[in-house]
């Protein structure tokens, strides 16, 4: 692996805040928490802490323990991320228009015009 030019006290960029959120797959649909557009905000501090403001499928969503212990465990490796805080929020309500083009494709879907 390349080096990326990051010491261990930059904070991580953005592009790589979201690559690590890829990782983090709601369970019942299968696709990551990014392409599913249920991530509105990330803040990135100079002391590498992340908030990471998102919202999930359904208010009820009984998955909200598990979908945190993993936001958590998917942004604590990432070089320069010291803190994780995660802020669940409601509004704007998700809907299935917030799905990126690539999760459209990963789940079959046509892609919107």
């Amino acid at each position: 692996m390349g080096d990326s030019g990051q010491t261990a006290c930059d904070p991580p960029d953005e592009g790589a805040v979201l690559e690590a959120l890829k990782d983090v797959i709601d369970p019942e649909i299968g696709l990551n928490i990014v392409d599913l557009g249920l991530i509105y905000d990330l803040g990135i501090a100079a002391d590498g802490a992340v908030k990471v403001e998102m919202t999930l499928t359904t208010p009820g969503c009984p998955l909200h323990a598990a979908i945190n212990d993993a936001v958590h465990r998917a942004l604590e490796p990432v070089p320069g991320v010291s803190k994780v805080d995660m802020d669940l929020v409601w509004m704007p309500p998700w809907t299935p228009e917030m799905i990126t083009p690539a999760g459209r494709r990963a789940l079959g879907w046509p892609d919107e015009d």
